[in-house]
């Protein structure tokens, strides 16, 4: 009899401990769904109201594009890295943004193609391309700084991440050259037309949207990284992985929405453009300024995860220059797009073992 009420008390306890994980789960998720909207919210908010301080200020719709919107764009991998970073979850501060990048540079390029062919300018492919493989060499070789320099570990140090803000500072000093060599004053009864077609937002309006922006940002980045680390402890899988996949695809949305709906609407340089601008980003800023904050061990991301960014990259810039000229097929998008799907079918193989 005394062994039937042991047995009942273990069965219950058992019920009990899967209800209450469970629940967990549950609000984990909840977490996890709340966090990405607020941070898809936050970013446009953000990019909203800054592009109508800087149009207040006089600065040109160019420089907001390569600014102001490339920064909204990558705001969710910067928020969610740098919290990641100081809570201590250095699997998702990189994972975020390696995945991210991977999926820009396969998943987003390669659908994109399958709606419309991306034709792609010169001195995109022989200026702004080759930085995105910098950056992904330049991370490769800083994840292997435990085979280079026989250390334990491969990390990306203090030092590091100063050195990739000094290769962002770079890139943008080219890039406001680039814009000084190309641009051209607009005539002022077209930019008069522009102003009629779209009203401005008032001053006080952006500076609200701003602060609530950044808000939205932090909090949502908190929530997300709280749900998405519940989520990998509860499912037994590493940050890492949880980084490269759920966080990497869901902070990459903004970059997604914009490409597909450019892609529709047969403006594919808008595209190409957040996808360029996002991936240099996400390693010379983003990754930068989370090492500046605490060194970041590299942990469960091995050279595959590294192979795969450098890989797509190159395969990017192949497609675009030999293929057919300065075009990527809906064909070669197709190969992208299972490309990446292989990728992280692989990631899914080898956490369930």
């Amino acid at each position: 009899m005394r062994n039937y009420s042991n047995l009942q008390n273990i069965l219950y306890q058992d019920n009990f401990a899967n209800r209450f994980n469970n629940k967990i789960m549950l609000l984990d998720i909840i977490y996890l769904i709340i966090g990405l909207l607020l941070i898809l919210w936050g970013a446009g908010s953000l990019t909203d109201g800054s592009s109508a301080i800087a149009r207040k200020w006089g600065v040109s719709d160019l420089i907001i594009g390569l600014t102001v919107v490339a920064f909204g764009t990558s705001a969710p991998e910067l928020t969610i890295s740098i919290i990641s970073a100081i809570n201590g979850n250095p699997g998702i501060a990189i994972g975020n943004v390696v995945g991210s990048n991977i999926f820009n540079v396969l998943m987003i390029v390669g659908v994109t193609a399958l709606f419309r062919p991306i034709s792609i300018e010169r001195n995109i492919m022989t200026n702004d391309i080759p930085f995105v493989i910098l950056s992904a060499v330049v991370l490769l070789v800083i994840g292997n700084t435990k085979l280079l320099d026989a250390e334990s570990t491969s990390v990306i140090s203090r030092s590091d991440g100063l050195l990739l803000l000094l290769f962002f500072v770079i890139f943008l000093r080219y890039t406001f050259t680039q814009v000084k060599k190309e641009s051209t004053p607009i005539p002022l009864e077209r930019k008069t037309q522009v102003e009629k077609q779209e009203p401005e937002m008032k001053m006080l309006k952006a500076a609200i949207w701003v602060v609530l922006g950044l808000a939205a940002l932090i909090f949502g980045g908190d929530r997300f990284v709280a749900g998405a680390s519940g989520i990998a402890r509860g499912l037994g899988v590493s940050d890492a992985i949880i980084g490269l996949t759920i966080v990497a695809a869901g902070t990459s949305l903004p970059e997604l929405a914009t490409s597909v709906m450019a892609a529709l609407k047969g403006k594919t340089g808008i595209a190409l453009g957040n996808v360029i601008g996002s991936n240099i980003y996400n390693i010379f800023l983003v990754l930068g300024c989370s090492a500046t904050i605490r060194q970041l061990p590299f942990g469960d991301i091995n050279n595959i995860d590294l192979l795969t960014l450098t890989g797509g990259c190159l395969l990017f810039w192949i497609f675009g220059w030999f293929f057919r000229e300065r075009t990527i097929t809906r064909p070669e998008g197709a190969i992208m797009t299972l490309c990446y799907i292989a990728y992280i079918t692989y990631l899914v193989l080898q956490s369930a073992t």
